[in-house]
């Protein structure tokens, strides 16, 4: 361990784009950190004051490594990988908060459908196994179209729309190959419109709740774009009160988490999964934008063992809505140059642009969540008035691309 480390760090799992705002948070605070990533070129690592290029998962090379430094606090971002070892570090270091063991549960599909029909709440058909052949013969008995899925996955990786039969030995072998644990989920597709919902929980209660409507990148199952949602009374009650269930459930009585649903076209809602975490693509923007809220800073005074509460009270009731910026091409390609990003950051309405890609820089097709490069957040009085916010400043900006292989046609 070199010895111009932090002593009493906050220990950051993972240092994607997706946890950049912990880290600035944590050097406006004056909080050293110290980022674990088994990327070496990790976006976030130049943002950390320490750096260890380790899987996140190892929590054995991540104490080994440390040596005698004992953190402050151990807090992870919008990653799934690191929360076993959340919970596992901070037992390890008895930090004043331990992320929770039962919150675990939401990483693996079928135990969170198996934790919300115990909590009463409607559900649908679905199936799994780690045996191909098993998953292809249950899933054909299910209502069709249906969706395919690792179990433990994210980020709509391995994610297949299934509307026959014949598609689900190739959709399963997809899925598998994304799944850590080699197990598939087949699920009734549920119609309706969708819905993402963030949640800040406090003694058991959410003191911070936010319902999105999602759109999806070219009819497929990656978000393009994110709105708070204008939704009945009742309604929004009702859907937040089966989230504070659910939470309680899950053992998240302090933190953050996010669910998305579908709101049926029976007027139920149904829940397809949850993030024991906080949400990615940029929702903590689109938080602070809506509200005035800042869930980056209350989980980092939550993972110190601080009071956390003043920064989750809104203090504005606005809309907001957020784009995903991705390449419009279906190939690799390098970043040329970026057009219309100074005239949109001008426009009224508009709080936020982030490039996540620079020129130079080689880019994938927007085929998943984590190959986006780049955001943009509109705010306004109404939904309408967020959304035609964002709408001028998506037709300005624009990524210059130049392929680097073949293009592929439909």
């Amino acid at each position: 361990m070199p010895e111009n480390w932090p002593h009493v760090p906050l220990i950051v799992l993972g240092a994607s784009e997706e946890q950049i705002p912990l880290y600035r948070e944590a050097r406006r605070r004056d909080i050293p950190t110290i980022a674990v990533d088994m990327r070496s070129d990790a976006p976030a690592f130049p943002f950390a004051d320490a750096t260890l290029a380790i899987s996140t998962r190892d929590t054995d090379a991540i104490t080994d490594t440390l040596g005698d430094i004992r953190p402050a606090g151990i807090v992870c971002g919008a990653s799934d990988a690191a929360l076993a070892s959340w919970h596992a570090l901070a037992l390890h270091y008895d930090t004043a908060y331990v992320y929770p063991h039962s919150a675990l549960a939401a990483g693996d599909k079928a135990a969170f459908h198996e934790l919300a029909a115990a909590c009463g709440i409607t559900g649908y058909g679905w199936t799994t196994s780690d045996n191909p052949d098993e998953v292809v013969t249950k899933a054909a008995q299910l209502r069709f179209p249906i969706m395919v899925k690792p179990v433990d996955g994210s980020g709509s990786k391995g994610v297949a729309h299934v509307t026959h039969p014949d598609q689900l030995s190739a959709a399963v072998a997809g899925a598998r190959s994304y799944s850590a644990s080699r197990t598939v989920i087949a699920e009734e597709f549920v119609p309706g419109r969708p819905l993402a919902i963030e949640v800040f929980m406090q003694d058991g209660r959410a003191v911070m709740a936010c319902i999105k409507d999602k759109e999806f990148v070219g009819g497929g199952f990656v978000v393009k774009r994110l709105r708070t949602a204008d939704l009945p009374s009742a309604t929004r009650e009702r859907i937040e009160a089966t989230i504070e269930r659910l939470c309680c459930a899950l053992g998240i009585t302090d933190g953050p988490a996010n669910f998305d649903a579908v709101l049926g076209t029976d007027g139920h809602e149904r829940i397809i999964e949850a993030n024991a975490r906080l949400g990615g693509d940029g929702v903590p923007r689109l938080l602070a934008a809506a509200y005035g809220v800042d869930v980056v800073r209350a989980l980092i005074a939550l993972a110190l063992g601080e009071p956390f509460g003043e920064h989750l009270a809104p203090t504005r009731a606005a809309h907001a809505a957020l784009e995903l910026i991705g390449s419009p091409l279906t190939v690799k390609g390098e970043l040329i140059t970026w057009e219309g990003v100074a005239e949109a950051r001008n426009l009224p309405g508009i709080t936020d642009v982030e490039l996540y890609a620079q020129p130079g820089d080689l880019v994938r097709p927007h085929d998943q969540s984590g190959h986006k490069i780049g955001l943009v957040v509109a705010a306004g009085a109404s939904a309408a008035d967020a959304s035609a916010a964002l709408d001028a400043a998506s037709a300005l900006i624009r990524p210059v691309i130049q392929p680097t292989e073949p293009r592929r046609f439909s």
